[in-house]
């Protein structure tokens, strides 16, 4: 898949992007003020920036231990073989599962593909594990780790590269 050039962001697409990643319900009257632009070219510099894919979609982000959510696994699979079916089936499939919050093909491990799932207890991560991860064909071998504190949880981009 071919990626878009890369858009040239002033100081104040930045600033709005920076507002933006910190509290997605702002309104544009107040983001505007925040920025130091009048409503309507604020509107409009957040339009430009949708329609250019840089703002994907505005999501809420909830806490995952009140509700209930308390074990994280990265989960390291294996795959059997390199070919694009096998990749295919397996992206598809955890890709439908709730519990896989990120999954990356990766690199510089015995692993292919890494796995951030997030699940109520070890039961329900052993039973994602053995009745649907291990049973995607291709998955030859598993190694999981369990997070025992986020250090850092930063879901906002770094926009001092930008």
């Amino acid at each position: 898949m071919e990626e878009k050039s890369l858009v040239k962001l002033d100081r104040i697409d930045r600033s709005i992007l920076a507002q933006l990643q910190e509290n997605g319900d702002l309104s544009n009257t107040d983001l505007a003020d925040r920025v130091g632009l009048s409503p309507s070219p604020c509107l409009r510099r957040v339009r430009l920036l949708e329609e250019a894919g840089i703002i994907v979609r505005k999501v809420t982000v909830l806490n995952a231990r009140k509700l209930g959510l308390t074990l994280t696994a990265m989960v390291q699979i294996g795959m059997d073989r390199h070919t694009p079916d096998r990749f295919e089936t397996f992206e598809k499939t955890v890709a439908g599962y709730p519990e896989v919050q990120a999954c990356y093909l990766i690199t510089g491990q015995d692993a292919d593909y890494l796995l951030q799932v997030i699940v109520p207890d070890m039961d329900a991560y052993q039973s994602l594990l053995l009745e649907r991860i291990t049973r995607i064909p291709g998955v030859t071998g598993v190694h999981s780790s369990f997070v025992m504190r986020k250090v850092v949880d930063r879901p906002a981009l770094p926009l001092n590269y930008v």
